[in-house]
């Protein structure tokens, strides 16, 4: 018995002083945290690689939310847009499941913002053994981008005989140089064929009226151009009247977004016709009822957040000097009546006191030295004629632009003005 307990006693001492086995206890201990490492590892990557494609999920039903379509969504609408595109990545992707998705809808005067946020469930593969059995993958993506402003174009073109001005210097050159009494206007006057109208055609001398016509069919095509989604721009034209005998705010283009057509439209605008010399004491540009009739057939303004409610703008051009039956209330001197003065802001205050931006392109009266009835009549206030043009106008959409200026230029700047006020206030 005695030596059976040395035997055994003696047996377990060598085993415990013996190293060789060491490794293999501590390798068998240490194997599970090891594999636990590993999976974690593996998970891990694979959780990033689904985090990044949710990411890109999440950037693509953003930019959708925000993105133009043939008529602007609305933000339920976006909302419903944003989300569905998300969830369609989401179905196609097996290893996770949604559990949330929030999609927000924020528009302001300046834009649209749309954030998605996620949260998803990935299982996991080696992280089970910690019985770690899901990992939550959470992310958002925001996009923002300006909303198209729905804007409706009240163009007022004066087409009264001193439109009839030859277009550049060199026009007005030739008018003087060829007319008796040195006149630089070509008066379209019915009564005979050998009219200023009639010679300026035979001269070749381009009439401002002329380059205020083809210049509003060409912002026809700019602002069809500009627009980033349909029906944006609609535009109406006007005129004082084809006739001095019926003088009187005059519809030549009723509000349209078929631009082509208002274009079409357009090519009717001219000088206004006098039935003779003198008609009516030359009073043609009566400001004092065009203006308000002009204010009359603008309906209320909206927010132009939507083609439903399109902000108003009021397109003037004109050379600023009003000759107009007015006995009484005239800022200058009268002949029986007859009243020649720039133009009265209180006009334009009265249009722009209910919300509608006007924008003034002011074609410069030109200097007439030579002719007695401007030295007499417009001369003194020639001076003012612009500075009370640029109070008519909002701020920041005045434009003046002389006969050696391009008048078309100038028109679709004060276009782009018009549009870029629009989109960066209510």
């Amino acid at each position: 018995m005695v030596r059976t307990f040395g035997f055994i006693k003696d047996l377990l001492c060598r085993f415990a002083s013996d190293g060789r086995g060491n490794y293999a206890v501590i390798f068998a201990l240490a194997l599970t945290p090891i594999l636990i490492a590993i999976g974690a590892a593996i998970d891990y990557s694979a959780a990033i690689a689904a985090k990044s494609k949710l990411g890109h999920a999440a950037d693509a039903a953003a930019l959708a939310g925000v993105a133009y379509q043939a008529t602007m969504p609305s933000a339920s609408v976006a909302r419903t847009l944003a989300t569905d595109m998300f969830n369609g990545v989401l179905n196609d992707f097996n290893a996770v499941t949604s559990k949330s998705v929030t999609t927000t809808v924020t528009d302001t005067a300046a834009g649209r913002t749309v954030v998605v946020a996620y949260e998803a469930v990935m299982p996991t593969t080696f992280m089970g053994i910690a019985r770690i059995n899901t990992m939550t993958l959470k992310g958002s993506s925001t996009a923002a981008a300006g909303l198209p402003t729905y804007i409706d174009f009240y163009m007022l073109l004066d087409n009264s005989p001193s439109m009839g001005i030859g277009a550049t210097t060199a026009d007005i050159a030739k008018m003087v140089n060829n007319t008796s009494d040195k006149c630089a206007f070509a008066c379209h006057d019915k009564s005979t064929t050998n009219n200023y109208y009639n010679k300026a055609k035979s001269l070749g001398v381009t009439m401002r009226i002329d380059v205020v016509r083809t210049a509003t069919q060409s912002l026809m095509d700019t602002a069809a151009q500009t627009a980033a989604v349909a029906n944006q721009f609609r535009v109406a034209i006007y005129s004082f009247g084809a006739s001095a005998t019926n003088i009187g705010l005059t519809n030549l283009a009723p509000l349209t977004a078929n631009l082509a057509t208002a274009k079409s439209q357009a090519s009717a605008l001219d000088l206004m016709t006098v039935p003779a010399p003198d008609y009516n004491n030359d009073q043609h540009t009566p400001y004092d009822t065009i203006l308000p009739a002009m204010n009359a057939a603008i309906p209320a303004p909206g927010t132009g957040a939507a083609n439903s409610t399109p902000q108003k703008v009021l397109f003037f051009v004109s050379d600023g000097v009003a000759d107009q039956y007015l006995p009484s209330g005239c800022t200058r001197p009268t002949t029986n009546g007859r009243c020649q003065e720039p133009i009265t802001v209180s006009l334009c205050k009265a249009i722009k006191d209910r919300g509608i931006k006007i924008a003034v392109l002011y074609t410069t009266y030109q200097p007439l030295p030579t002719n007695s009835w401007y030295n007499t009549w417009i001369g003194p206030f020639a001076g003012n004629i612009g500075t009370l043009m640029q109070s008519c106008a909002s701020p920041g959409l005045y434009f003046e632009v002389s006969p050696t200026q391009g008048i078309e230029s100038a028109m679709t700047a004060l276009f782009q003005r018009a549009v870029g006020s629009a989109r960066i206030t209510n």
